[in-house]
């Protein structure tokens, strides 16, 4: 089983994290549009933002660990079938993902942080509040959080259609390398 990507293919690195980080922040994205709408009263009024801001935290970690590895293996080379515009396409959404998630975490760190209050990390450590810029840094920071979010949504949603055009529609490998290390596909 390869660790590292290849030129044609990605690695068991790679495709965990790519899923890992998908299902945490599908996850976080229901969790979050669920939380906003709690009263004192539900039993999950302050239960679901700890899950919330310790899963935002761990995307954080992975999200710097994701262009980490990055950095250190190559990125499997296009497929023949793949038109110029395609390419284009799927490098520029892949920056937006990434560009965004970091804003998206950094925005909720602001929000979470914005009385100059910590926060648990899986009750684990405290994430401390570095900074506290102002009084409406919690609503300010909230309607970046949500504009981001509903970013991260929209590029899904391309990003999951083209993963399933190519796979039905061109009939390419380019879900299954996403899915399985190359000395697994058959």
């Amino acid at each position: 089983m390869i660790i590292k990507n290849t030129i044609t293919s990605y690695g068991l690195v790679a495709i965990l994290l790519h899923w890992i980080m998908a299902f945490i922040i599908i996850g976080l994205f229901i969790l979050g549009e669920y939380m906003v709408d709690l009263d004192y009263y539900n039993q999950w009024y302050q239960l679901a933002p700890w899950w919330h801001k310790s899963f935002g935290m761990s995307i954080f970690i992975l999200l710097v660990i994701r262009l980490a590895w990055k950095l250190i293996t190559i990125t499997p080379e296009s497929l023949p079938s793949y038109k110029t515009w395609e390419i284009k396409i799927a490098k520029l959404v892949h920056v937006l993902f990434y560009v965004l998630l970091f804003i998206t975490c950094l925005s909720g760190y602001f929000i979470s942080t914005a009385k100059g209050v910590s926060f648990d990390f899986f009750s684990w450590f405290k994430v401390p509040s570095i900074i506290s810029l102002s009084e409406t840094q919690a609503e300010l920071a909230g309607n970046i959080h949500e504009i981001t979010t509903h970013g991260l949504l929209v590029l899904f949603i391309l990003h999951v259609f083209a993963a399933l055009k190519h796979h039905f529609i061109n009939k390419d490998m380019t879900l299954i390398r996403m899915l399985k290390p190359k000395e697994i596909i058959k």
